[in-house]
């Protein structure tokens, strides 16, 4: 487990560019934290970090949003709303295991039918400043535990 404390945005997003860098087909990423955590702004920065152009926003009504970006697919889920059976009839092993990037939303909800290897986030408020968070990174197989290694030392904020 990792620990990183982010003091703004940019630090957010510049650990979520980070940990795009690394990405490669069938990546699987989750995101956890109370509403306005900084769920989102990670998936911005993500986003960025694999190309994709253009506005990216929770999903949170759609369930899925697909994106195109310069080195990968992006696929952006908030399951929030969703069960376990809502989730299976949506397919969403095709995502987890297809061509692009899946980075999901509230990923608790659907914990039994993630991908054993995942890279785990949880985000939460810290601090006095209402724009500090701590990230804790949770690799789950390889290649994320080498991704994990490769930002200790690095500085985000």
């Amino acid at each position: 487990m990792y620990t990183y404390i982010s003091e703004n945005e940019q630090a957010t997003e510049r650990l979520a560019r980070f940990i795009a860098e690394a990405a490669v087909p069938g990546t699987v990423i989750t995101l956890d934290g109370d509403l306005g955590a900084g769920k989102t702004r990670f998936s911005q920065g993500f986003a960025r970090g694999i190309g994709v152009q253009g506005l990216v926003n929770s999903p949170t009504f759609t369930i899925i949003k697909e994106y195109e970006g310069a080195r990968l697919p992006f696929y952006h889920m908030d399951v929030y709303r969703i069960g376990l059976e809502d989730a299976d009839d949506l397919g969403l092993d095709e995502y987890f295991y297809g061509n692009g990037v899946t980075l999901i939303e509230w990923s608790t909800q659907i914990e039994e039918i993630l991908p054993s290897n995942r890279l785990e986030i949880v985000i939460n408020r810290t601090g006095d400043e209402q724009t500090e968070r701590t990230f804790t990174i949770i690799p789950h197989g390889e290649p994320y535990l080498t991704w994990c290694h490769s930002l200790e030392g690095n500085r985000w904020n």
